[in-house]
């Protein structure tokens, strides 16, 4: 279960709206040009850069986790009707109300659980891309993925920002550091780490060396 966090970025300020209030309209009307001939493209770029959620899934899949069960939204009804047979077996009234009260709690509260889980701590690794959570990376974008760090000194990409939505690694998830291709360090990550470190190294292989990737079953 974890916590999803979001980034914004700055406003502007209140001297720089008048400043541009008070611009020579030609300007403006030149800059509104600029803007509609350079909205397809700077649509594109956003979309390709790394983690971002325009990027399209494609390949065979390699490795998936889910990042949640469903069997969890069982636990609601599995207490509610301990309960009740427990009300039923017992010589006093059966409380209707406040089980059905808490029946939906719990069950609402645990498929809330399970929808957030699967939504932005869920991995799925392909030929060609890696999604975590909600952001899809393509792996042309990776430069160089680390071995995993045996010993006790530190090492930088340790501490570098986790790929998807989430700025660390998600708990009860280990990461894989990455080299992207403009110089950045970030760690993919993942329940069942070793097995990801395996297919995405494979993956990554055959990207490198322009293997095509092999069509979806």
């Amino acid at each position: 279960m974890t916590d999803p966090d979001e980034v914004t970025g700055p406003d502007e300020t209140d001297e720089e709206a008048i400043q541009e209030a008070s611009a020579d309209p030609a300007e403006g009307t030149e800059d509104d040009e600029e803007s509609a001939d350079t909205a397809d493209g700077t649509d594109s770029a956003s979309a390709a850069r790394p983690g971002e959620p325009g990027v399209e899934e494609r390949g065979r899949v390699l490795f998936d986790e889910p990042g949640g069960s469903w069997w969890v939204t069982a636990i609601g009804p599995v207490l509610i009707g301990a309960t009740l047979a427990m009300e039923i077996a017992g010589k006093g009234r059966i409380h209707w109300e406040v089980l059905t009260i808490f029946g939906v709690i719990l069950i609402g509260f645990s498929v809330l659980q399970v929808v957030a889980a699967r939504r932005h701590v869920s991995v799925r690794l392909t030929d060609c891309t890696l999604r975590q959570g909600v952001k899809v990376l393509e792996l042309d974008r990776i430069e160089k993925i680390y071995p995993e760090n045996r010993s006790d000194e530190f090492e930088k990409w340790e501490s570098a920002p986790a790929l998807g939505e989430l700025h660390a690694v998600p708990r009860r998830r280990k990461g894989i550091g990455l080299k992207l291709t403009d110089g950045s360090l970030a760690q993919a990550w993942a329940r069942d780490v070793d097995l990801l470190r395996t297919e995405l190294s494979e993956a990554h292989l055959a990207v490198t060396l322009g293997l095509p990737p092999r069509e979806k079953p």
